[in-house]
């Protein structure tokens, strides 16, 4: 037995079905839904959000509105560097390493792995859906990095990520979308972007998941701000999903 801290992860990711068969039931449920509705398309969709960072200690430590009027605007103070692109933390690891665990746990009671997986260009998401996954990266499809999954831009030095050439070179196991920039061009030091903005992006990367027919179960590693614009965008409410938190959707 795997111990789960349920507030960072539903016991078997939310699904209410306890019995012995409740994976193959759901998505041949998906599968029903799919050859039934010839005008529509549905997919479950895994939203992890990245587990923690040195800039989510940074903001722990100075508190929301220090941190947006002062603090989120220089790479760290005297004790910890959270920009560009922080890490994650040991705990923020040890965070993706029980989501790993449970991903164990429910495979072992019949849930396949996600066809397909996309993540956000940010080291922090990088390193989660790499531990998250970890021994099972070998044997299914290549994570896709994409642009339009990152947190919301500017300002923040947190949310500028490191060059393309970084991300080959660190995480040669990801495939990387032919659109992402080798500089940061999304990113600006004095406009943080709208809302409705994010939400168009989260819309963007909607379009490209259901471009592709064939895979009916996806995850995305991302970042909370994302995540409740994609939620918007698909007509959900707000989620304070933790860090390292997993969020399914149909």
């Amino acid at each position: 037995m795997v111990y789960i801290n349920s507030e960072q992860v539903p016991e078997r990711f939310g699904l209410k079905d306890d019995s012995s068969n409740r994976w193959s039931k759901l998505l041949s449920h998906i599968a029903h839904l799919n050859g039934s509705d010839k005008d529509g398309a549905y997919k479950l969709i895994i939203l992890g959000r990245h587990g923690q960072g040195f800039h989510n200690v940074g903001e722990s430590k100075y508190g929301t509105r220090a941190w947006d009027d002062y603090w989120s605007k220089l790479n760290g103070d005297d004790e910890i560097t959270w920009g560009p692109d922080p890490e994650l933390t040991p705990l923020g690891k040890e965070q993706a390493r029980t989501v790993n665990a449970i991903w164990k746990q429910e495979i072992e009671a019949g849930m396949p792995l996600p066809i397909s997986l996309y993540c956000s260009p940010f080291t922090r998401a990088l390193d989660t859906l790499r531990i998250s996954f970890g021994e099972f990266l070998s044997g299914s499809a290549r994570p896709m990095v994409l642009e339009n999954c990152r947190e919301v831009s500017g300002v923040h030095t947190c949310d500028k990520r490191r060059p393309r050439s970084y991300i080959h070179c660190a995480f040669p196991e990801f495939d990387i979308e032919d659109g992402l920039t080798e500089e940061d061009e999304y990113f600006k030091d004095d406009v943080r972007e709208a809302s409705e903005d994010v939400v168009q992006r989260a819309r963007s990367v909607l379009c490209t998941i259901f471009q592709d027919k064939t895979p009916e179960y996806v995850s995305i590693t991302a970042h909370s701000g994302w995540i409740n614009a994609f939620l918007i965008a698909v007509g959900r409410e707000y989620y304070d999903l933790p860090t390292g938190g997993e969020h399914p959707t149909l």
